[in-house]
């Protein structure tokens, strides 16, 4: 982080009530510079065409000529490329992305740090979303923290629909203005909000939300939420509230943690309200209040039914034991979420099943850990040996189907080296 913008980061810091009046000046040649090093260079094109290598061939003069552009006033913001990817949800929906150009990438990533500065001490700990040093496993950790050692028996699931797509730029406009009065960052920021979305090959603009996609969407969605969501929680709900009461979010998703059913009720009657004032709205198919945690269990011990299960980063959280009969949360990869996995798995093998088998066990591999990374939580190693025997029968079953002859039955398969895949192990004791 270059000195300034750590001088930014400990005035943000030590005023929370500061209103920053110059900020542009940090947009210098050398902090762009900086910022292309720290960027994700897999990123794909976007209107037009241009490339990470193509822009990266001659770095300085590129760099030299944005600056001078965002000095002269002369920047204008492109539209972003509008793709649309499964959600494997079974709805057929997808979710739409927008993908910068590379030098819009660029910008938005050094202003991102500039607002990640500014808004960092204001987040609340409840939030863990695209935040420095803070990850969904963070999150997932803090919500069994709630329930094992807090008293929570009520959880209210809760989901934002097409959030990205809602959020108003109006409100987001005088939320941003709380902190920041220098007009030529917000002056680039409302450029992004109405720069409008190309899709096939035609140009429509945007009267509401941030393009998913984008490095500045990541914060900008975060202060929206901040506001409507996290700041009103914890100055109006939770006061209000009888028991212990929490909230837990990793950008537009939340579970609420509640000691009392009446505390859970009410803030599921206000927060439809509460969000309508903002343009957003739930999707309520997806959202409900549900008894959950170790005093749950035990209150419906003596009637035969068991606490009901909640869905949240990808995990099913399930009320169980340890190895000792002591209380545990249980997270295990939700179903949705293990058939999204075999589904690519088994779309991938059939487009590369003529490919050599050490070149496919290479690419198995590769897609095995990035799902162990993720969901190798304790319990999960039963759930995790199933997505593995699975993949090695689909990988078989490819095998089989490149010649009547080849050798696939299992007793000759296990016995190769090549065959093998990695097992899962759990990586995150601790969360």
């Amino acid at each position: 982080m270059t000195t300034q913008l750590t001088r930014v980061a400990e005035k943000a810091k030590t005023d929370r009530k500061l209103r920053f009046t110059s900020l542009a000046h940090l947009l210098t040649p050398q902090f762009l510079a900086e910022t292309w090093r720290m960027l994700n260079k897999k990123g794909a094109p976007g209107v037009d065409g241009e490339t990470v290598e193509q822009y990266e061939t001659n770095l300085e003069e590129r760099v030299q000529d944005l600056h001078a552009r965002l000095r002269g006033k002369r920047y204008h913001a492109p539209p972003v490329r509008r793709v649309e990817i499964p959600k494997g949800d079974g709805t057929g929906r997808g979710r739409l992305l927008g993908i910068p150009t590379i030098e819009d990438r660029l910008l938005q990533a050094a202003v991102a740090r500039i607002l990640t500065a500014v808004y960092e001490p204001l987040f609340l700990e409840c939030s863990y979303g695209y935040r420095p040093k803070r990850s969904a496993h963070d999150a997932v950790r803090q919500v069994r923290q709630h329930l094992v050692v807090h008293n929570v028996m009520q959880i209210y699931e809760a989901d934002i629909r097409s959030y990205f797509d809602r959020v108003n730029h109006d409100w987001l406009r005088r939320m941003l203005r709380e902190r920041i009065t220098d007009p030529v960052l917000l002056r680039l920021i409302d450029k992004w909000l109405r720069a409008g979305v190309m899709d096939h090959g035609l140009k429509r603009q945007t009267e509401s939300g941030v393009p998913q996609g984008g490095p500045i969407s990541c914060v900008l969605s975060n202060v929206y939420l901040h506001y409507v969501l996290d700041l009103w929680f914890e100055k109006r709900v939770k006061p209000a509230c009888r028991g212990a009461a929490y909230v837990v979010r990793f950008v537009d998703d939340f579970v609420g943690c509640f000691q009392y059913k009446e505390d859970a009720d009410r803030f599921g009657a206000q927060l439809p309200e509460r969000f309508r004032k903002f343009q957003i709205e739930l999707a309520e198919e997806k959202t409900r209040r549900v008894m959950f945690g170790r005093f749950a269990k035990e209150r419906l011990a003596g009637t035969g039914r068991k606490p009901e299960t909640f869905e949240f980063l990808g995990f099913r959280h399930i009320c169980g034991t340890d190895r000792h009969g002591n209380f545990a949360v249980i997270r295990l990869p939700r179903p949705k979420s293990c058939r999204r996995f075999l589904d690519h798995v088994k779309g991938w093998l059939k487009e590369h099943s003529h490919w050599k088998v050490r070149d496919q066990r290479q690419q198995l591999s590769a897609m095995l850990r990035g799902f162990y990374q993720y969901y190798a939580l304790p319990h999960c190693g039963l759930k995790l040996s199933g997505i593995h025997g699975e993949v090695l029968r689909q990988w078989r079953r490819t095998l089989q189907r490149r010649s009547q002859r080849s050798k696939t039955h299992w007793s000759y398969l296990t016995k190769k080296d090549w065959f093998k895949l990695p097992t899962p192990r759990s990586l995150h004791p601790t969360v």
